[in-house]
């Protein structure tokens, strides 16, 4: 999953700062058998379940497990920075790991995954595995994957002449006109304030949205202009609503009566599907991967990771919990728990209920479309660069502006928003 951020500036370095003291004074000299763990949301409701285990493995280990909201956890890791009260390892969105590298808070992992094994790099999706990586070093292990795919209605589908979902651009496009000319006058929902699929389109070009080592965008570049055209022509030819989730008054309602047919989201929504549709549609929806301009398409590599703290006292402890929340059972024992798919290949091939993750009809296309995910450009401006892609976009679709017009003026934006970082790497080089 991508988490609402901020850049790390001088006015958040002051407020954490400012707010140190009082996490200073709060904060106790750690004992050498006190592990502290935090993480975040729903996964923070569940680790006391989830590390049982561990707890029964380790009996002399004092594990202090903090649970922190989404919306509370940005600000909280900054100030725990400031203040020097960091834990020993803690969940953290993919997104926030370049601003937490750059800051100097994570100790780097490459000199301690030799001493696991068992924790193969050839187990985890490559593109998942690919995001820990800044600077190239290795900042985390990944603990669960976010990806965005279809979510389609076959019976639809089927109606409108297709058996099966498109795979290429130009399939989708015509799918989509012949389920229009079947009754269903908006046949894809693509809500105008998700960036998701627009970014999804443009990791499918193989050229990077950044240039120059990160100094620049390349939203100008070819690759974005034709995920770009593309992802605007749904709107222009009436195949999406021009409207934001908001205005969707009960998104899985208007799934089972037939609004749309494709809607592209993340693996949470299967859940939600078999609990909010009726007993009937069960069999008349799954999931597919997203296609791609010439065939099946890559899509983002998103969710969250474990990370271990430089400022950690006990180290060999913390890499302990990591290998522990890695291991294939827990992982999916972790699934069970929150929905949250694992990161490794082995996770996805355990028996569950009579069958593997791998085989389950809902999920099983996210196993393939694991297999062709690719990271975003790791630099600490990210989350504020693809905000202002999403607004670009939507301005675009309400205007009915030129795409090479929107293009150009999203790269002015995005290299404004690096200008800090191009000023910091060019002194940098210098000194």
């Amino acid at each position: 999953m991508t988490q609402a951020s901020r850049p790390w500036t001088r006015r958040a370095w002051l407020g954490a700062a400012a707010a140190a003291p009082a996490l200073l004074s709060a904060c106790k000299p750690q004992d050498a058998n006190t592990l502290r763990f935090w993480a975040m949301g729903r996964e923070g409701e569940v680790a006391a379940e989830l590390l049982a285990g561990f707890r029964a493995e380790n009996p002399g280990v004092n594990l202090r497990i903090e649970a922190l909201p989404w919306t509370a956890a940005h600000e909280k890791l900054l100030t725990a920075f400031a203040g020097d009260a960091t834990p020993d390892v803690a969940q953290m969105g993919n997104t926030w790991l370049p601003e937490m590298a750059a800051l100097g808070a994570l100790e780097p992992l490459d000199d301690w995954l030799p001493r696991a094994p068992s924790l193969a790099p050839a187990d985890y999706f490559e593109g998942i595995w690919q995001t820990n990586e800044v600077a190239a070093s290795r900042v985390g292990v990944p603990w669960y994957v976010d990806t965005r795919l279809m979510y389609v209605r076959h019976d639809l589908l089927a109606r409108a002449g297709f058996q099966k979902p498109p795979t290429d651009w130009a399939a989708w496009h015509r799918c989509l006109g012949a389920l229009q000319a079947s009754g269903v006058a908006t046949p894809i929902l693509l809500p105008t304030n998700e960036f998701e699929p627009l970014l999804a389109l443009a990791l499918q070009q193989g050229e990077p949205l950044l240039r120059e080592g990160g100094r620049r965008g390349n939203f100008a570049g070819a690759g974005f202009t034709q995920a770009l055209r593309f992802y605007l022509r749904l709107f222009a030819d009436g195949y999406a609503p021009g409207i934001s989730n908001n205005q969707v008054a009960n998104l899985w309602q208007e799934f089972g009566r037939g609004s749309f047919a494709f809607y592209i989201s993340g693996p949470w929504n299967i859940g939600e599907f078999k609990r909010r549709l009726p007993p009937e549609l069960q069999g008349s929806w799954s999931t597919a991967p997203l296609p791609g301009p010439t065939g099946p398409g890559a899509s983002i590599a998103g969710g969250a990771s474990l990370v271990m703290f430089k400022r950690s006292s006990v180290k060999p402890l913390a890499w302990k919990l990591i290998e522990y929340l890695s291991r294939p059972a827990v992982q999916l024992q972790f699934y069970r728990l929150t929905g949250n798919l694992p990161p490794r290949r082995s996770s996805w091939a355990l028996p569950m209920d009579g069958a593997s993750l791998a085989q389950d009809r809902y999920a099983a296309a996210y196993a393939e479309q694991l297999e062709r995910v690719r990271p975003a450009p790791a630099v600490p401006e990210w989350e504020r660069i693809v905000q202002e892609m999403q607004l670009f976009a939507a301005r675009a679709i309400h205007e009915r502006s030129d795409v090479h017009s929107t293009a150009r003026a999203l790269d002015v934006r995005v290299d404004a928003l690096l200008e800090k970082r191009r000023w910091m790497l060019d002194r940098g080089s210098r000194s």
